[in-house]
């Protein structure tokens, strides 16, 4: 039942513990229950707004910085990333498989910003031993969520 609780509300943080009850069966009271439990169990880490930062006057610029690392002994990949984790423009840290160690999704003021970050920040961490930066353009899905729409992205029509 929790992990019904789990998808529900991962589809929309906002939902009432009413409805959560009419959909799962349990009472109100139950239900309350449950999300706390989990809450305090840390199974539940927050709950967060998505934005369409594309709508809003002060947008953002993201980009996703690939990053190999030599690992450090009886610690792994762990050290870097906790330290990665605590700058506040970072949104994400992942341990990745393939090409690179880790990948850090970044959300910053302007493309300079992202660029100064990776230059001053990142690439002079002990154990980093190469970047490699793609900035993303535009969102059209994030976290579940559709964020495109008819609207025109200014490449013109292609016919055949």
């Amino acid at each position: 039942m929790n992990n019904k609780i789990l998808k529900l509300l991962e589809n929309n943080a906002r939902m009432s513990n009413e409805t959560i009850s009419a959909i799962t069966g349990l009472t109100e009271e139950e239900t309350k229950h449950r999300i706390e439990n989990m809450e305090d169990n840390g199974i539940i880490r927050g709950y967060k707004a998505l934005i369409d930062w594309e709508r809003v006057e002060d947008s953002y610029v993201s980009a996703i910085i690939e990053l190999k690392v030599i690992p450090k002994a009886r610690l792994g990949f762990e050290e870097i990333a906790a330290h990665i984790a605590q700058y506040p423009n970072v949104e994400s840290v992942f341990l990745m498989s393939g090409a690179c160690d880790l990948c850090v999704i970044v959300k910053c003021k302007t493309f300079h910003e992202v660029s100064a970050f990776v230059a001053k920040e990142l690439a002079v961490i002990e154990g980093i031993t190469s970047t490699a930066t793609q900035f993303i353009m535009r969102r059209y899905k994030d976290f579940g969520i559709e964020l495109s729409s008819a609207d025109d992205d200014g490449r013109g029509n292609i016919s055949l």
